[in-house]
């Protein structure tokens, strides 16, 4: 009976500690979108009701339920189940109804139906995901970063730190 409930909390802390592991290792660090961020965001990617947006790493889901919040379909991929968790919580209880929450690596997914592509990633990915864009996004669509650059494509406007790209 002890071996058993010794076994079932050394499997419960494994699982628990690979849950949170997992994402650091094959992902970018969460660090939430700062307010006046968000704000600038929302400004720079000036969407229309038909666009559909998807933010890269949605994290705490901060941006997406913003955008959801004024009306637009968003989605958010994120790797960390706990985060996705909480982002679809937080949706619900301030009732962001287009806020839409993915669990999955977005390296994965196919842009193609996005119209805004937001982000806030790491300075290291940020080659390989251009390729990614400019193979999946079609033309005009609206990139906006929230610090990092591509290292081939000029911003069309840079405002506190955030970058807005457009797609030839």
């Amino acid at each position: 009976m002890i071996l058993e409930l010794t076994l079932g909390i050394i499997f419960i802390i494994i699982s628990i500690s690979l849950l949170l592991l997992v994402p650091l290792i094959i992902g970018a660090p969460f660090e939430p979108s700062k307010d006046d961020k968000i704000k600038t965001i929302l400004k720079l990617a000036s969407p229309q009701k038909k666009d559909k947006i998807v933010d890269l790493g949605s994290g705490d889901g901060r941006i997406v339920i913003a955008f959801a919040e004024k009306g637009y379909e968003a989605h958010g991929y994120e790797i960390n189940p706990w985060l996705v968790l909480y982002s679809i919580i937080i949706a619900r209880v301030k009732g962001a109804k287009n806020a839409h929450f993915h669990l999955g690596n977005f390296w994965n997914k196919n842009l193609s139906k996005f119209n805004i592509v937001t982000l806030f990633q790491i300075g290291y990915i940020m080659p390989k995901l251009e390729k990614k864009i400019e193979k999946e996004c079609k033309s005009r669509t609206k990139i906006v970063s929230n610090k990092w650059t591509f290292p081939n494509i000029n911003p069309k406007k840079i405002e506190n730190n955030v970058k807005l790209y457009i797609i030839n």
